[in-house]
């Protein structure tokens, strides 16, 4: 297998952490987004949508999104699970991966893309340049806020996102929750079960990586 990571992104992170969980030891390659490595030739042959993380399987296979490359380590790597043990679980798992991705990742990268002057111009992650929206960003930080909240009220009925394991869901969370701080957005301290659960998460050896 092949990993293609870049170690100051979110996405890559996500999966970065996934295989760490696992114990799994992978020859990554390093492509810098800072400096637009991810737009070159050389990477566009592997993935033409320009986009992180990539993992290239033993059969040749291209993965090009996070629940790809999760779905298939689990598949292949099955202890420990972390895309949940019964059915229940592993819907509950999904649910809250796409609740984190849609509700907090999302309105993440909309803040940070439409006023950061790195992305003047590259709004939208991939091959074609799409322009700033100052409004984008305005309606990302209310949505953030809304996410943190959100987060609260489950972490305060749940030990973990999917339940009383750590799974999928609670990297992804832990990821965009963390890097929040790029857009100068936390948990408060009203949100004491979220900040709790973050501690936890932070503490483990995937999240230093």
């Amino acid at each position: 297998m092949l990993f293609y990571d870049c170690s100051t992104a979110p996405n890559p992170r996500r999966a970065r952490m996934f295989i760490a969980e696992k114990g799994l030891q992978i020859e990554t390659h390093e492509v810098s987004i800072a400096k637009g490595e991810q737009l070159q030739a050389d990477f566009r042959a592997v993935n033409p949508r320009a986009t992180l993380p990539v993992l290239v399987t033993d059969e040749g296979t291209v993965l090009t999104e996070n629940l790809g490359i999760a779905a298939y380590l689990e598949a292949r790597f099955p202890e420990p699970p972390l895309m949940g043990r019964s059915a229940d679980e592993q819907g509950l798992v999904l649910m809250w991966n796409a609740i984190a991705e849609q509700q907090g990742g999302a309105p993440i990268a909309d803040v940070l893309r439409n006023t950061h002057p790195a992305f003047e111009n590259r709004a939208i992650p991939g091959p074609i340049d799409y322009a700033q929206v100052p409004e984008i960003a305005e309606r990302g930080r209310a949505r953030v806020a809304a996410f943190f909240d959100l987060l609260e009220t489950r972490l305060q009925d749940s030990p973990y996102l999917a339940g009383d394991r750590f799974t999928l869901a609670d990297i992804t969370t832990f990821v965009f929750v963390d890097f929040a701080r790029v857009i100068k957005m936390r948990p408060e301290a009203r949100h004491g079960a979220a900040l709790t659960w973050l501690d936890k998460i932070k503490a483990r050896p995937s999240a230093q990586l």
